[in-house]
């Protein structure tokens, strides 16, 4: 990789990084989780340590936090509130202390100073004579903003202090967060508690901050004009004894394997406790060497994170629904306690099915783990079965589905077993859920794409019966709307103009936008080009002639039958019906005069240097088509390395022509 290169995605990394540092400290509206801030601090250290030549006054080896906004008066930290460094695994740790042995020059035995690390805001306290004087944010780390009237509203937060041994000059370090419970009551308001804590120290009004109900906790000082302690856990306990409110899990632990057996205990415990945490925190517990090894340009030497997993998470089942797709399929979710895993707050996870749940025994109030990885939707994964209650039952799935019709299981030939899913037939629009969910899909992004009508106004729509089929959204009661809440002139004529602009539309989509079964966008293409237009496919349904599908390569037996199933349903053929005079369908407009036109190609065998679905791809570029199944129909069978014995016998049987590929590149001119 060239040198201007490495430039550019350092600097593209770079920019990433100001934009989500800004949204995670300055607005507090993070936009990507904790895990992938922490990736991308991680890539562009790594990068800035492998090439000598990337520099920038933005990196996050020279900042902490984000500047401090002009809302509030400034103020300049004795000391640097830096953040920590980062571990993630035991390579970390011994890393960590390796390169605490290297700077001291000597090994020798440590103790650590082990404190869970919440999740919230970091908050400096600078008492004078015994009285709170400042109250400050972290802002940069060098200078934070005052907000001190918004920090005496926490009832943790002493105003003056009694106690004798208490230091005449002081900085306190804590952190402000939100108890889960609380955060309950106001959850509409916030993404999550760390947001609804950094918003609520932001609030010009300490009378608005003072309805919030914030909590500190205090674990370390940054200036102090006189300290008579030798431990981090001496000065903890002076902390209680001074009327601050200290984490009841710190923990004095003797080395690395210690430390990684309480990380693993602490984590799989930690979502029963009160306020939410990402990690723990060790510090170097004798004072001494904590001064002697001092910072680095961004964090202390003596202090390390030790993050937990961000993609999963320990909660609690309240209860189980089910929920119905268009297809039909009936899946169970488990409502939990609202947990934070990676960010993102989760009150809903998958179950996937009735033998899931059979096969894990979930029940509700079972303390279970969730995992949430990437875009994945969160889902169970285990059941704690030592926290079970002795009078708890298992759950019995409905054999109905909620609109009362009888549920099925069917048989796929295949396996020769039924499948896991319990299904509500699809009798068209009769079941409300599955109609509900069938127009959700209509409307979306690779359907219709109608702006302005996402699956909330849908619901809404029907619970006012504005909308029950397709072809109602083309019928739709404006004079209504508009007097909606949330709707005005401007956003009913936006609508109006997206849902008529969705009226041009390819068959390709169209035929998508029904949502059939097994009918992707991609096997919807073929079948818009093996139509052509929309009154072929209409004559097809009207004759129900779908084996004729067979011969279109990549539809088989599965979506022949789903496409029958689908039109056996006079409801579902009127509505398509309907639709086809309403919208103005698109025919598909292919290469009709290629040098293959008239002519079918079917391939077996692995092809040389190029993939069966590019090959295809030029057939039909070429007006030629292609088929799935050794017939009559087929002009060519086209050969590769391991062709199936039997398709060739059977294509030499009918006389059908048999070429290489280096034969069809020839044809191919």
């Amino acid at each position: 990789m060239i040198k201007n290169e490495i430039k550019k995605i350092y600097n593209l990394k770079i920019k990433e990084y100001i934009k989500h540092n800004k949204h995670y400290y300055e607005k507090s509206t993070p936009i990507i989780t904790d895990a992938q801030f922490d990736k991308l601090k991680k890539e562009i250290v790594s990068l800035e340590k492998k090439y000598y030549f990337l520099k920038s006054k933005n990196s996050p080896n020279l900042n902490v936090g984000y500047k401090p906004t002009k809302s509030f008066e400034k103020y300049e930290h004795k000391v640097p509130m830096l953040s920590l460094a980062n571990a993630f695994n035991k390579d970390d740790l011994i890393n960590f202390e390796k390169k605490i042995f290297n700077y001291l020059n000597k090994n020798f035995k440590i103790n650590y100073s082990v404190e869970p690390k919440i999740d919230g805001i970091s908050a400096s306290l600078t008492y004078i004579n015994k009285k709170l004087v400042y109250g400050v944010s972290r802002g940069d780390g060098k200078t934070g903003e005052i907000i001190t009237e918004n920090l005496k509203t926490i009832k943790d937060i002493p105003l003056e202090i009694n106690n004798k041994d208490f230091p005449n000059n002081i900085e306190i370090r804590g952190e402000v967060f939100i108890k889960k419970k609380d955060f309950l009551k106001i959850k509409d308001k916030f993404a999550n508690p760390r947001n609804a804590a950094s918003g609520s120290l932001r609030q010009k009004d300490f009378r608005e901050t003072k309805k919030i109900p914030l909590n500190f906790i205090a674990y370390t000082f940054g200036y102090i004009d006189k300290n008579n302690h030798r431990y981090q856990s001496d000065f903890l306990n002076d902390l209680a004894k001074w009327g601050f409110k200290i984490n009841r899990d710190n923990k004095i632990l003797p080395n690395i394997d210690e430390l990684i057996k309480f990380h693993k205990n602490f984590e799989n415990k930690r979502f029963d406790l009160d306020y939410d945490l990402d990690g723990l925190v060790y510090k170097i517990n004798d004072l001494n060497l904590q001064n002697r090894l001092g910072f680095t340009s961004n964090a202390p030497r003596w202090a390390i994170a030790h993050k937990f997993s961000a993609d999963s998470a320990y909660t609690k089942v309240l209860n189980i629904e089910i929920q119905v797709g268009r297809t039909g399929a009936l899946t169970p979710v488990a409502k939990v306690e609202p947990v934070n895993i990676g960010g993102v707050v989760v009150s809903n996870a998958t179950l996937h099915n009735e033998d899931e749940i059979k096969r894990k025994d979930i029940r509700i109030g079972d303390t279970v783990t969730i995992e949430r990885a990437g875009d994945v939707i969160p889902h169970v994964i285990s059941v704690d079965f030592s926290k079970r209650r002795i009078d708890s039952k298992k759950f019995i799935f409905p054999k109905k589905c909620p609109c009362g019709y009888d549920t099925i299981k069917e048989f796929n030939k295949v396996t020769k077993k039924f499948d896991s899913v319990r299904r509500c037939p699809d009798r068209g629009f009769q079941c409300e859920k599955i109609a509900i969910e069938k127009l959700k899909h209509f409307i979306s992004k690779e359907a219709l794409n109608i702006d302005g009508l996402g699956k909330k106004v849908v619901e809404k729509f029907w619970d006012l019966n504005l909308l029950k089929k397709p072809q109602d959204i083309f019928f739709l009661n404006y004079d209504k709307i508009i007097e909606l809440e949330g709707w005005g002139e401007q956003s009913v004529k936006n609508l109006k103009n997206s849902i008529e602009n969705s009226k041009k539309v390819s068959l390709q989509r169209f035929i998508y936008s029904l949502g059939i079964r097994h009918i992707g966008i991609e096997n919807a293409k073929l079948i818009s080009d093996n139509m052509k237009n929309i009154t072929s496919f209409i004559d097809l349904i009207k004759s129900k002639q779908f084996d004729t599908f067979l011969n279109i390569d990549g539809i088989g037996e599965t979506q022949i039958k789903s496409l029958k199933n689908f039109f056996s349903n006079k409801s579902n053929t009127n509505i398509v019906i309907e639709l086809s005079s309403l919208l103005k369908i698109e025919s598909q407009i292919l290469n009709g005069n290629g040098i293959l036109k008239g002519k079918s190609f079917m391939f077996t065998g692995k092809l040389n240097g190029i993939s069966r679905a590019e090959a295809k791809s030029l057939v039909e570029k070429n007006s030629g088509s292609t088929l799935s199944n050794v017939s009559k129909n087929l002009d060519y069978l086209v050969v590769g390395e391991k062709a199936t014995k039997k398709k060739v016998e059977q294509a030499k049987s009918l006389g059908i022509e048999i070429i290489s590929q280096e034969e069809l590149k020839k044809l191919l001119n």
